[in-house]
Order: structure tokens, then sequence, then C-alpha cells
């Protein structure tokens, strides 16, 4: 799936969604060409932002990522893999509304898993 495809795919799946769970998501969510490691080596899919000065609440899709990891996938199952990755930061930003940290330290918990730790 090519970059502007994503950014096709990844508009209609944020459109079959209920517009209030965007609220407050005030920089919206954008697709980076971005191929992110964190500093254990690991692939960063996307990120929830929340800064107190510029953009505030944002989500990014980071599809060189995607495509390191699921690259050789169809259109169809590479489309999965953007809207999971969406539907885990929106879980990320509401849950940051709500004062909520549980998928926050359960990515902790399967990142600590993934290095063997």
């Amino acid at each position: 799936m090519t970059f502007e495809e994503a950014e096709i795919a990844l508009d209609e799946i944020a459109d079959a969604l209920p517009e209030e769970i965007f609220s407050g998501l005030n920089g919206g969510y954008v697709l980076t060409e971005e191929r992110l490691f964190d500093s254990n080596g690991l692939v960063i899919l996307g990120q929830y932002h929340r800064e107190p000065h510029g953009l505030g609440r944002y989500i990014t899709v980071n599809y060189g990522s995607l495509v390191e990891v699921f690259g050789y996938y169809s259109p169809r199952r590479f489309r999965r893999e953007l809207k999971r990755v969406l539907h885990h930061e929106l879980i990320h930003h509401l849950e940051d509304l709500a004062g909520d940290k549980s998928l926050e330290i359960q990515d902790e918990i399967d990142k600590a898993e993934m290095l063997g730790l």
C-alpha cells in the first residue's frame, strides 16, 4: 500500500467512527512517513501526543514503521493494521481524558515481555 493509499484508508477508517471519539483531539491525527524505533530498537507504529502548547492532543501513525513490520501484507491486511494502530492510539486519548492509564500500563507490560524482562 502506498503512502497516498494509506492516507485515504486512514481517513476512511476515522470517518467510520463516531465524532465524539475525536473530542478533545484538537491536533487530530496524521499519517507520517517516519520509521521510528524506541531506545530498545522496537518499532513505534503510532503515538498519542499531549503537549501543553502547540497542537495539544494529537495522534501520529507512522507509515514507515508500518511498512517496516507489515510491508509484505496485502493492502487489505495492511489496512487492518492501520485501523488497529489508530484505534489503539484513540484508546490512549480517551483514557487520558478520563485520567486512566490502563492501556499505557499494559503497553509497558507488553514491551517488557517482548524484551524478555
